[in-house]
């Protein structure tokens, strides 16, 4: 009988988290371009890791869709194809209002803390001098906020994958998108509702925002 392989220590674990956080987010932001060769030395020498905890990371973000494997060629980041946009819209159209309108409900003392803190360094945002990777990056922490005061792990894990598909093509387009500040900037009105506890109303300014990343992209193309 095969033997059952042995479970991770703690400290693998949390070394294989790390990696795939930091890998994930090299890909979201296309630190790691669309196409280019995923090499696992590299990486791990990178992030000061063994090849073990990259190899883990490598299997969730395959899952992802965020990198791709063929068979004697190797790893690849995953190409941004425009035509997912479509896709990704109509599932974030139906989820980010839900997610929204359960944070609302559901968000405990420290979630508000939280999303308070996100939404001053909001208000710090200076449209003129804004690196648009910082905007970036401070997007995917508004939204990864918000789904996690969901306290719905299925729920958020979706929207975080779809998110990170999101901002990629973002990432993509940004030097022709002329109110990046603006669209960031939007999200303070909807934490506000959220922090207020207002299901309806942050439901309703979520999805506008994900209909307007989309009408901000086609017409960028």
């Amino acid at each position: 009988m095969q033997q059952l392989a042995t479970e991770p220590t703690g400290e693998e674990l949390s070394l294989a988290e790390r990696a795939y956080r930091a890998i994930r987010d090299r890909l979201v932001m296309l630190e790691i371009r669309p196409g280019a060769p995923i090499n696992e030395d590299q990486l791990g020498q990178s992030l000061g890791v063994g090849r073990t905890p990259v190899r883990e990371a490598l299997k969730r973000l395959q899952y992802e869709r965020l990198i791709t494997t063929y068979p004697r060629r190797g790893t690849f980041a995953t190409e941004v194809n425009i035509t997912d946009l479509a896709h990704i819209s109509e599932v974030r159209q139906e989820l980010e209002p839900l997610a929204a309108a359960q944070a609302a409900r559901r968000a405990t003392a420290a979630d508000r803390a939280a999303l308070t803190a996100v939404l001053r360094e909001l208000e710090r945002v200076d449209s003129r001098r804004q690196d648009a990777a910082d905007l970036m990056r401070l997007d995917l922490q508004v939204h990864r906020a918000i789904y996690a005061a969901t306290h719905n792990p299925y729920l958020e894990d979706t929207l975080v994958r779809h998110d990170n598909l999101a901002t990629r093509i973002w990432c993509l387009f940004i030097d022709r998108l002329p109110d990046m500040a603006g669209h960031v900037e939007e999200h303070g009105p909807l934490i506000e509702s959220i922090v207020a506890g207002d299901p309806d109303k942050a439901s309703e300014l979520a999805r506008s925002h994900v209909v307007g990343f989309e009408r901000a992209i086609r017409d960028a193309i």
